[in-house]
């Protein structure tokens, strides 16, 4: 099943626009396991905090006149884990939705979900649904979960539905191009993400928004996800905004 189409307002790269806050900020929140485990608690409980770590990132996020926060919450690898722990994460993003959607709605946020659905149980694709449609309309932060997401998986979708209008000869194959599979990914009309942040102190991708972020900036913090607060938001922005984007230019 693929995700719905989506209305969408494309904002565009913050170096058109006069310097301020990114349009798109990406985050891979990695370390809740070790939070826990360096504490003494279960894994469980690292997984909790780290949804209290989403709440406070969102209202930053919002507050900074952040376009579009995407979150890295579940990924097509993250299966292998250990059944129990795969179900408590699916659990807390049915305590989330239920818990959170009549907040973050009345702030003005929209909610986007990227990803795979065709595997998850009935009850959260439903979710999931629910909260696209109540958020639909609203203007204000566009938050954006990347649930059952892989970066390869994605492209692999996108060139399935590609090559369905090629073969039905809707599409010629000289006219696909960037643009035409751009708009086939999950984050169709959305800016790519300049930047991405992933905690933990980790420095990979880890199959995440591989095309969208051909040219963003990457900030590697050594926290771990329920750690991080506006504050450190905050920190990152400044990171980002110190830093020269050329995109394959030379330094002027």
């Amino acid at each position: 099943m693929e995700p719905q189409a989506r209305k969408q307002t494309v904002v565009t790269d913050s170096k058109a626009t006069g310097g301020g806050p990114p349009a798109h900020v990406a985050i891979i929140m990695d370390g809740n396991g070790r939070w826990a485990e360096a504490r003494g608690l279960p894994r469980s409980e690292g997984h909790r905090r780290g949804v209290e770590a989403v709440r406070r990132t969102v209202t930053a996020a919002s507050d900074l006149g952040i376009g579009y926060l995407t979150l890295f919450s579940f990924s097509s690898e993250n299966w292998s884990r250990p059944p129990a722990e795969v179900e408590f994460l699916f659990g807390l993003l049915r305590m989330f939705i239920r818990r959170d959607l009549a907040r973050l709605h009345r702030q003005g946020v929209r909610i986007q979900v990227i990803g795979s659905r065709d595997s998850l149980p009935d009850d959260i694709a439903a979710l999931i649904g629910e909260a696209e449609a109540k958020t639909a309309d609203n203007t204000g932060l566009c938050m954006v979960v990347a649930f059952n997401y892989g970066g390869r998986d994605e492209i692999t979708r996108a060139a399935r539905r590609i090559a369905r209008k090629t073969a039905e000869g809707g599409v010629d194959p000289d006219e696909i191009d960037e643009t035409m599979i751009s708009a086939h990914l999950d984050t169709a009309n959305m800016p790519d993400p300049e930047l991405v942040i992933r905690t933990s102190g980790e420095m990979r991708f880890s199959n995440f928004l591989l095309w969208q972020s051909a040219y963003s900036e990457f900030v590697f913090l050594p926290m771990h996800w329920p750690d991080f607060d506006g504050e450190t938001l905050q920190s990152a922005l400044a990171q980002f905004a110190s830093r020269s984007r050329r995109f394959g230019g030379s330094v002027k």
